[in-house]
């Protein structure tokens, strides 16, 4: 039930994905750095409520604060389509449910995070872990280009109202869950929420997996805003492409996303659980800057190439650092760690963001990709100085790492 409800959540989310930006683009007339703050405004919670969610999510069972979370993001995103029949739709309305449906977010990444090992057990959360990225990268291969087909056929406001149903049936499939959760431990003197927060960050900056992986991920988070706020940019006005060849070329680029989650537990056992957090990225990164050279016509098909090179690498490492996470870090305290990663990580996304919009407005979307892959390609040296010489988990269980 949790992958079914994942795949219709992350279905609806990439047709969303695609629908929003540019609903804000072609409808709106946004520019780069409106488009660049639409970002910002969808990730900024985790910088302000991120850690004191994690510390309320290790308080309390963790399956009700998900279904809540789907709820209320369908709440918010219907009211898109809703007043645009009513011709009230704003960019201010746009930004307004980015920043709600954030912050319903927060406690929904976080708690399946923690979720997910008491629903399957530690022993196989790196399985676990491929299934729910290969459902979500498949939500990825169709999502774009049924969002880019939509967009053209019904309208892109319309298109929302596919999202707002997709989490009500995420919402139903996590009910209908029978794994039981267990209650989270009620301690004789309970202390208050600033100091179970530092404990959960204390965890990370004392192992220097979890710090070299918090690292890594926020550069690449950083990087990702960065293109983000331009990429619609760059394929609808510099390739002037349609909406449905948009969503049909991030489609077709991201196919080896699921390739990736499909065989991450093989490259795993193959190369290393620990040496392939790192090697996935060093291989990856800089074939993914193959997109900032695409030109209109043929050449396009090298915003393919980069994607496709990008997203593998990117699936790969998300996988297996967040199996190391959950492995490394006791369950009374896991969602206190994954709140930190989720702060650290998407604290700098809407910096990023506003960065990558104000160098569309400067420099323009291709140069404004080009920078955003500096970052990216220092993250397989911040992962290799703290992970070098480490081939799978139990070794660094062994050094207490």
């Amino acid at each position: 039930m949790l992958l079914t409800g994942q795949a219709t959540s992350q279905l609806g989310a990439q047709v969303s994905g695609v629908a929003v930006p540019l609903l804000a683009v072609v409808s709106l007339g946004a520019t780069p750095f409106q488009v660049g703050m639409l970002g910002a405004a969808s990730t900024i919670a985790f910088a302000t409520i991120g850690l004191p969610a994690g510390a309320w999510i290790d308080r309390m069972r963790r399956r009700p604060i998900l279904v809540a979370s789907d709820l209320t993001r369908a709440i918010l995103l219907a009211t898109i389509p809703a007043a645009a029949v009513l011709g009230l739709l704003t960019m201010a309305q746009l930004v307004v449910v980015s920043l709600l449906t954030g912050f319903a977010r927060v406690f929904f990444d976080v708690g399946y995070r923690s979720y997910l090992p008491s629903v399957i057990g530690r022993d196989r959360v790196l399985a676990g872990n491929s299934s729910l990225e290969f459902v979500r990268a498949s939500g990825q291969v169709a999502g774009p280009a049924i969002g880019g087909v939509l967009v053209s056929l019904i309208g892109a406001a319309t298109v929302v109202l596919v999202q707002a149903a997709t989490f009500v049936v995420s919402a139903l499939c996590l009910v209908g869950i029978r794994a039981v959760e267990p209650r989270p431990e009620t301690p004789t003197n309970r202390r208050r929420i600033p100091a179970e927060i530092a404990e959960g960050f204390g965890f990370v900056l004392r192992s220097p997996a979890l710090r070299a992986t918090a690292t890594a991920s926020a550069l690449s988070n950083f990087s990702f805003a960065m293109a983000s706020a331009v990429n619609i940019v760059f394929l609808s006005r510099t390739l002037e492409l349609t909406p449905t060849l948009i969503g049909i070329v991030i489609a077709v680029g991201s196919v080896t996303v699921m390739v990736g989650a499909a065989f991450t537990t093989r490259l795993a056992r193959a190369v290393g659980s620990v040496r392939i957090v790192w090697l996935s990225l060093a291989v990856t990164a800089p074939i993914s800057l193959a997109s900032a050279f695409a030109q209109p016509g043929w050449w396009t098909l090298l915003v393919v190439v980069g994607i496709a090179a990008g997203e593998f690498g990117q699936i790969v490492y998300a996988i297996t650092q967040l199996s190391i996470r959950q492995q490394l870090c006791p369950d009374r305290i896991l969602g206190r760690v994954n709140a930190t990663f989720q702060v650290v990580v998407m604290g700098l996304f809407p910096v990023g963001a506003i960065v990558g919009g104000a160098l569309g407005d400067l420099i323009g979307a291709r140069w404004t990709i080009v920078a955003a892959g500096v970052p990216l390609l220092i993250c397989p040296f911040v992962l290799w100085s703290a992970l070098r010489g480490v081939r799978d988990v139990h070794e660094l269980q062994e050094t207490g790492s």
